[in-house]
C-alpha cells in the first residue's frame, strides 16, 4: 500500500535552514515524517522554480554544461538555469531488501525540458553495517552529490558552479558497497563504486564512462563531517575524430598535438576532499577537487569555502569558489612556416579551433552572498547575488559565447528561487 505522512517540517527542527550534510532521503523523510513501520511504499518529491539574470549579454550563464541556461544572451530573466522537479518512489520489501526510483524533469543539453531517470536501484542490507546496491546509483564524488538536484536541501540557491560544474555525470550504472564502522571517536563509512555512465556532452557529442571505480570515505564526529574521494574511469568520446585526424596529417608535430589533446579514449582521474561543520546555529563547509581528463576536456582544480548563520527561519550565507586550469589555455599549435599556402591556411584554421576549445576550459572565481528564508513548512525562498570573473583569457563557465565577449571582465548574476519538497 502506498502511504504518505503529512507531518509538518517544523516538527523536525534539524531539517530547517541550511542542510549541507543531509541526504535526499533524509530531506524527504523530514517532509513526510518518513515511512511508518507498517508502510511498504513511500513517495516524495522536490522542485525548484528559479529566475536568473546575468549582466553578461555576450554569453549565457549556466549552472551545468549538460543543462545550459539562457540567462544573459538569451533572456534578461531566464527560468531554465535552476528550475526542475523530481519525484521519488521507494519500497521496503523486508528488513534487508529495498528499492528506489527517482525521476527528474529539467533542462537537458538539447535545450528542452524532459524527464530523466536519475536513480533506479535495489539495495540489500547484508548486515546492519554492510549494504550493497545495484542499478543506477548517485555518484558520491562531492558532499552534495546525493541531493544537489533537490535544492531545498542546499544552504545555497545552487551548488558552487566552479566545482560541481566539472562533473556533468551525477550517477552510474553498476554496483556499490558501503560499510560503516567506528574508530578514534569518529563514525566512518567507506563506499566502493563500480560502474559506468553515458553523458550527452553537447547535442552532437556523446561520451561514455567505462570501468569506473571510486572509493569514498566519510568520517563524522558530532557536528563535523569530512569526506575524501578517489575515482578513475575510461572516458570515450565520439564526434571529434576528424578534427584530430586533421592534425595527424601534418606529421610529427600534428601527431604530438593529437596525442596530447585527443578526447577519443582517455583515463579520467578525480581526487576530492571536503568538510562540513554544522553545530546548529551556523555552518561552515568547503571542498577541493582535481579532475584530470588528460585531454582537450581539461585538467582542472576547483574548490570553495562557504559559511552561514541561522536566525530562526532566515539563513544568510557567503561563498567563495574558484576553478583553475592546470594546463595552457592557449598554445602555438602547428608550425606554419615553410608550408605551402593551402596547407598553411589549413594549419591556421586548426590552430584557431584548438585554441577556441582550450579557452573553454574554465578558469574562474565567484563571490556569492545570499539569503534563505523558510517561509512555510517544506518551502524555502532564496536570493543570491554572484560576482563572476572568468580568468586567464578563458570563457569561464559561460556557454554560447559571442564574438563581442571580452575575457577577464567580471559580471553579475542575480537569482531568486522557491524550493520545495512534498
Amino acid at each position: 500500500m502506498l502511504r504518505k505522512n503529512t507531518i509538518a517540517l517544523s516538527h523536525v527542527p534539524r531539517c530547517r535552514g541550511a542542510l549541507p550534510t543531509m541526504t535526499l532521503a533524509c530531506v524527504l523523510a523530514c517532509a513526510h515524517g518518513g515511512a511508518q513501520a507498517q508502510s511498504r511504499w513511500t513517495f516524495g518529491g522536490f522542485g525548484t522554480l528559479a529566475a536568473v539574470h546575468s549582466t553578461e549579454r555576450q554569453a549565457n550563464y549556466t549552472a551545468s554544461p549538460t543543462s545550459p541556461g539562457q540567462a544573459g544572451l538569451g533572456k534578461a530573466w531566464a527560468f531554465d538555469v535552476d528550475s526542475r522537479i523530481g519525484a521519488q518512489v521507494g519500497v521496503q520489501f523486508d528488513k534487508r531488501w529495498s528499492a528506489v526510483v527517482q525521476v527528474v524533469h529539467e533542462k537537458t543539453v538539447d535545450n528542452s525540458f524532459r524527464p530523466t531517470l536519475n536513480w533506479a536501484n535495489v539495495k540489500f542490507q547484508v548486515t546492519p553495517d554492510l549494504s550493497i546496491r545495484a542499478g543506477r546509483i548517485a555518484l558520491p564524488l562531492f558532499l552534495a552529490a546525493d541531493y544537489r538536484k533537490a535544492s531545498y536541501a542546499l544552504p545555497w540557491l545552487r551548488t558552487p558552479v566552479e566545482l560541481y560544474g566539472l562533473m556533468p555525470i551525477s550517477n552510474s550504472d553498476g554496483v556499490d558497497a558501503s560499510y560503516r564502522w567506528n574508530a578514534a571517536g569518529f563514525k566512518h563509512e567507506t563506499q566502493v563504486s563500480i560502474g559506468g555512465a553515458a553523458v550527452q556532452m553537447n547535442p552532437e557529442v556523446r561520451g561514455d564512462t567505462k570501468n569506473l571505480i571510486g572509493i569514498t570515505h566519510n568520517a563524522t564526529a558530532g557536528a563535523l563531517t569530512v569526506r575524501a574521494t578517489v575515482a578513475r574511469s575510461m572516458l570515450e568520446v565520439h564526434g571529434a575524430e576528424e578534427f584530430f585526424d586533421a592534425f595527424r596529417a601534418f606529421g610529427p608535430p600534428g601527431q604530438a598535438l593529437a596525442d596530447r589533446y585527443d578526447i577519443a579514449k582517455r583515463n579520467v582521474r578525480v581526487f576530492g576532499a571536503g568538510f562540513n561543520y554544522d553545530p546548529g546555529n551556523w555552518f561552515m563547509m568547503g571542498e577541493i577537487a582535481r579532475i584530470d581528463t588528460r585531454s582537450l576536456l581539461g585538467d582542472q582544480t576547483a574548490g570553495y569555502l562557504s559559511g552561514g548563520y541561522r536566525f530562526d527561519t532566515f539563513a544568510p550565507y557567503a561563498t567563495y569558489a574558484r576553478v583553475d586550469a592546470n594546463m595552457a589555455t592557449e598554445v602555438d599549435g602547428l608550425p606554419t612556416a615553410g608550408l605551402p599556402p593551402q596547407a598553411a591556411a589549413m594549419a591556421g584554421m586548426l590552430n584557431t579551433e584548438l585554441n577556441y576549445r582550450l579557452r573553454r576550459i574554465a578558469a574562474q572565481d565567484t563571490v556569492s552572498v545570499g539569503m534563505r528564508w523558510d517561509f512555510a513548512p517544506n518551502y524555502a525562498f532564496k536570493m543570491q547575488v554572484d560576482r563572476v570573473r572568468p580568468r586567464a583569457g578563458t570563457e569561464g563557465t559561460l556557454v554560447k559565447v559571442q564574438p563581442g565577449y571580452r575575457p577577464g571582465r567580471a559580471f553579475g548574476v542575480v537569482s531568486a528561487s522557491v524550493d520545495f519538497v512534498f
